[in-house]
């Protein structure tokens, strides 16, 4: 199995990227996020899900765990192919997860092959998944959340976790954040308020 792949980029085009590990260049399936994050002959590193049939080998590389993570959450629901899943994920996996916590149907109908009725099916199976339930989510790090846990504050603490932050770095990223804000909007500031900090 191969885990990720790390060397200079030295082919770079719509959908693929090539890693050169010495001297030997792995074509990787990439969705349009990753593909903005890479430049050819720098040096990358990409997580790696493989998919071997009968008639092909493919690699699919990600920039970040989380995308991959979203990736083999996504091709777990019925109906989604690798095609279909990169193409959602080619907004972010940051989209991705705000859609489904959300329940933004026209987010993911945006993706190139996905409909509204495989829309629905994706935010009905991964809602939970992807840590809806606000039992599971901890806010005993850091300084509390100027919003209650409950509602629209505990669904874009469950987003953010699901994207890897800490429960400390999702509070201090939502402190002064509106209580009356949608989940969307509160995500969208803590994601700012993240950027500007690092």
């Amino acid at each position: 199995m191969i885990y990720y792949l790390s060397g200079p980029v030295t082919l770079l085009e719509p959908g693929l990227a090539v890693i050169d590990c010495a001297g030997v260049g792995y074509g990787c399936r990439v969705t349009a996020y990753t593909a903005g994050q890479l430049k050819l002959n720098q040096p990358a590193k990409l997580f790696i899900t493989e998919s071997i049939r009968e008639d092909a080998h493919d690699l699919f590389g990600f920039i970040s765990r989380e995308e991959q993570q979203c990736y083999e959450l996504l091709t777990s629901v019925n109906g989604v192919g690798p095609k279909a899943a990169m193409a959602i994920l080619s907004a972010g996996p940051q989209n991705f997860t705000m859609a489904v916590m959300t329940g933004d149907e026209k987010l993911l109908t945006a993706a190139q092959g996905v409909g509204k009725k495989l829309a629905q099916r994706i935010i009905l199976e991964l809602k939970d998944k992807m840590g809806g339930s606000t039992a599971t989510l901890d806010f005993s790090m850091g300084a509390a959340p100027v919003a209650a846990p409950t509602g629209n504050a505990a669904m874009a603490n469950a987003a953010l976790q699901e994207l890897g932050y800490s429960p400390a770095e999702i509070a201090a990223a939502l402190k002064g954040v509106d209580p009356g804000a949608t989940t969307e909007e509160m995500i969208r500031h803590a994601l700012r308020a993240m950027v500007l900090k690092g």
